[in-house]
């Protein structure tokens, strides 16, 4: 007979799941911010979150510098990076009626990143191993580790930030009102460019503090970035589009989904579940589960 694993052992997956979850979720946020002025699926941002946590090793392995101190340079980076990278290659093709233009763009873009990183640190997997890697923390008799805390840390409040700032700020004001919509906002005297520039560095900067997670957390080589993408797109598919917070709540669902499928069923079957769900979400919900629903023409 099957034997129902005790209540901890569910405490321990919940665990596990939310807080690996947490980097999906922060990666959706950024996915969400690019999407909602420029209608673009972003598929570059995984690896934008891996060519930071190939910055943050650099970081600590030339100058020592703690990879959670490096947040106070990755991020800033990031949104200089964002900023350039819209206006060099997406301003053009931002006010272009054929979006799969942008999209081509964003395609282009994660192989220049991938082979570029390949060029440069190899193709070999890498990590960031520091004192504190193996540390665990034990809360009730359920055990995590140091690293995935403090990435799901890093998520709440990259998330929390995020929402402060398009709701107590005029220019975030002025991303939300773009992405509700661009022409009444336009001629409100917003100007579409610096809204399209904005969302773009704030959603790669979110791209940097998920590399932070990502550097002292997992291995990574440079073509692992493709993954995080598609679970960022299902991470923003379930919590819906449009919601910062449900983007983040998306994350952390997938999370749960994968460490629940994984003890219960088998890691072979985590992604095809994963994925059935993503799929299953956009027949029946396709606004997802904490978006607004879809206004019928």
């Amino acid at each position: 007979m099957f034997d129902f694993p005790p209540p901890q052992i569910f405490l321990q997956l919940s665990l596990n799941g939310a807080l690996g979850g947490a980097m999906y979720g922060v990666a959706a946020v950024g996915l969400s911010l690019i999407f909602g002025t420029m209608r673009l699926i972003f598929l570059a941002q995984g690896a934008m979150i891996i060519l930071a946590a190939y910055f943050v090793r650099a970081l600590f392995q030339s100058f020592g510098i703690d990879p959670f101190l490096s947040l106070v340079i990755v991020v800033p980076v990031g949104l200089a990076a964002g900023w350039l990278i819209y206006q060099g290659l997406f301003r053009k093709a931002a006010v272009e009626e054929d979006r799969n233009i942008s999209l081509l763009i964003a395609v282009g873009l994660m192989f220049l990143a991938e082979n570029l990183m390949t060029v440069i640190w190899g193709g070999n997997t890498a990590g960031v191993v520091t004192s504190y890697t193996a540390s665990g923390i034990h809360i009730l008799g359920i055990r995590t580790s140091f690293t995935r805390t403090m990435g799901f840390l890093i998520a709440l409040a990259g998330t929390g930030l995020v929402m402060l700032f398009l709701r107590k700020t005029l220019v975030g004001k002025a991303v939300r009102a773009a992405s509700e919509d661009i022409t009444a906002a336009s001629l409100m005297g917003i100007s579409p460019h610096r809204v399209n520039a904005i969302a773009f560095a704030v959603g790669i900067a979110l791209a940097g503090a998920a590399g932070v997670a990502v550097a002292t957390t997992f291995p990574f080589n440079p073509f692992a970035g493709f993954i995080f993408s598609l679970k960022a797109l299902v991470a923003l598919a379930l919590g819906g589009i449009g919601s910062v917070a449900g983007a983040l709540a998306g994350g952390i669902i997938l999370g749960l989904i994968e460490a629940y499928v994984q003890f219960f069923v088998g890691g072979s079957w985590t992604n095809a579940v994963a994925y059935g769900v993503f799929l299953a979400v956009l027949m029946f919900k396709p606004e997802g589960l904490f978006g607004r629903p879809y206004k019928k023409a």
